[in-house]
C-alpha cells in the first residue's frame, strides 16, 4: 500500500471517529437532558432548584467521551435543562456541569474503575460548593451553605449510585469495547 493510500484511510477513520463522537455528544446531551428535566425531576425549595439524577448520565459521558466532547455533552445537556425548568441557573448549570466531568477518565477499558467511582466524590463537592456560591451571587445570602451542600447530597449521591449501576450493567455488555476501541 502507498504511503498516499496508508494517509487517505487514517484520516477517513478519523473523520468517521470524530462522526461517530459528535454523534454519541449529542444523544448524551439529549438523554442528560432529559433525566435532568423531566425524570426523576424533585423540586426542592424557594430558588427554583432541583433535585435529579442527570448527572448520572453526565459521568457516563465523561468517561465514554473524549473529554471535549464530555465536556460539551453536559454542558448542553444540563444548560438545556435548566432552560426548560429553571432559566435563572443556566448560565450557572453550563459552567459547573462542565466541571464536573474532569475528575473522571475515559482512558479505562471499563467504566466502574477505582478513579471513576472516587470521581463522583470529588464531583459532589465541585457541584455542591459551585452551587452555593451560584446561590449567593443570584440570592446574595451565604446562609445556605447546609441546604445547598445537602440537597447536592442527595443528588450527587443519588447520580453516584445510578451511574455505578448503569456503569457495571454497561461494563457487563462490553460497551467501552464494542463502541469506543
Amino acid at each position: 500500500m502507498s504511503t498516499q493510500a496508508v494517509v487517505k484511510e487514517k484520516s477517513k477513520e478519523a473523520g468517521a471517529s470524530k462522526v461517530k463522537y459528535i454523534t454519541m455528544t449529542g444523544i448524551m446531551a439529549a438523554l442528560i437532558t432529559l433525566m435532568t428535566a423531566y425524570i426523576c425531576h424533585i423540586p426542592v425549595g424557594a430558588n427554583g432548584g432541583y433535585v435529579h439524577f442527570g448527572d448520572s448520565l453526565i459521568y457516563l459521558a465523561a468517561v465514554l467521551l473524549p473529554t471535549p466532547y464530555a465536556l460539551a455533552a453536559a454542558a448542553i445537556g444540563g444548560g438545556l435543562a435548566d432552560l426548560l425548568t429553571a432559566p435563572m441557573w443556566a448560565p450557572a448549570t453550563i459552567i459547573i456541569k462542565m466541571l464536573i466531568t474532569i475528575p473522571f477518565t475515559n482512558k479505562s477499558k471499563k467504566i466502574v474503575t477505582p478513579r471513576n467511582v472516587i470521581a463522583t466524590i470529588v464531583a459532589y463537592f465541585i457541584s455542591g460548593l459551585s452551587y452555593f456560591f451560584a446561590e449567593y451571587i443570584l440570592f446574595g445570602t451565604w446562609s445556605v451553605l447546609f441546604v445547598s451542600m445537602s440537597q447536592s447530597l442527595i443528588q450527587s449521591g443519588g447520580s453516584a449510585i445510578f451511574f455505578i449501576v448503569f456503569g457495571l450493567a454497561l461494563d457487563k455488555a462490553q460497551v467501552k469495547k464494542k463502541f469506543f476501541e
